[in-house]
């Protein structure tokens, strides 16, 4: 059966779908000894010679993982600096899975690792607008108002961010911290910290703790667990 290439190299556990299309379109993907550059070719992932970087690929078995990111790890595969990366943590799983998403370097929680292309693609497209749960502290009292107009969107570097729900949980008067509930639907970079910057509000802590339906229960920092196959069908049921 044949299928579109950036679909089956995803499928294979090399990168996500739209990390595909970048490798097509570089001509780094060769299908049959022949290098392919079009982002419509498709292929059969069983009968044909399907080469990523001059290595031949072969179809993985699907894998999804609910994983608690600590702080001071990089949401990548790879990092030249050396410091540690969510693949350290998953150095003892077979298939090569990959990251849904971003957690910025000091934002700790909920982090989707999958080596599924097409899940990886339907929940970080914008329009599926999948919410996230953070819970954020910031330095100083934050009112009610400032929450509200907040919510309405902020002008930061990348654009108007989109309406967000935020929830005044509590306020620390001898340690000056307020204790936030955040709840957006896009991911922009560093987004939650940029929103706050624009207010004088420094980010103490920042964690995801829900994503969709899913929530943190049962897995401690650092740690992951297995999505069991009726949370992969609800993920693309509700979110395609």
């Amino acid at each position: 059966m044949k299928e579109r290439l950036q679909k089956i190299i995803s499928h294979a556990g090399v990168c996500s779908r739209r990390k595909a299309e970048e490798l097509i379109k570089d001509g780094r993907v060769k299908v049959n000894g022949h290098t392919v550059t079009k982002l419509g070719t498709e292929a059969d992932s069983v009968r044909d010679c399907i080469e990523v970087n001059g290595k031949v690929i072969k179809k993985e078995r699907l894998k999804y993982f609910l994983f608690n990111k600590p702080d001071k790890v990089i949401t990548s595969m790879t990092d030249p600096a050396g410091r540690r990366t969510v693949a350290d943590y998953f150095s003892q799983i077979k298939e090569r899975v990959f990251p849904v998403g971003r957690l910025d370097y000091h934002s700790e929680g909920l982090l989707l690792m999958t080596n599924d292309g097409d899940l990886d693609y339907i929940l970080t497209h914008p329009s599926h607008e999948v919410y996230k749960i953070y819970e954020v502290v910031v330095r100083g009292k934050f009112s009610e108002r400032l929450a509200e107009k907040m919510s309405e969107g902020v002008k930061i570097d990348s654009g108007i961010t989109a309406p967000c729900d935020i929830e005044i949980i509590s306020y620390d008067k001898e340690k000056n911290k307020t204790f936030l509930k955040m709840v957006l639907h896009e991911g922009k970079n560093r987004e939650i910290r940029k929103m706050m910057e624009a207010f004088h509000f420094p980010v103490f802590k920042l964690e995801r703790v829900g994503y969709s339906f899913l929530t943190l229960k049962g897995v401690s920092r650092g740690t992951f667990r297995s999505l069991s196959p009726e949370e992969v069908r609800r993920l693309y049921e509700l979110h395609k």
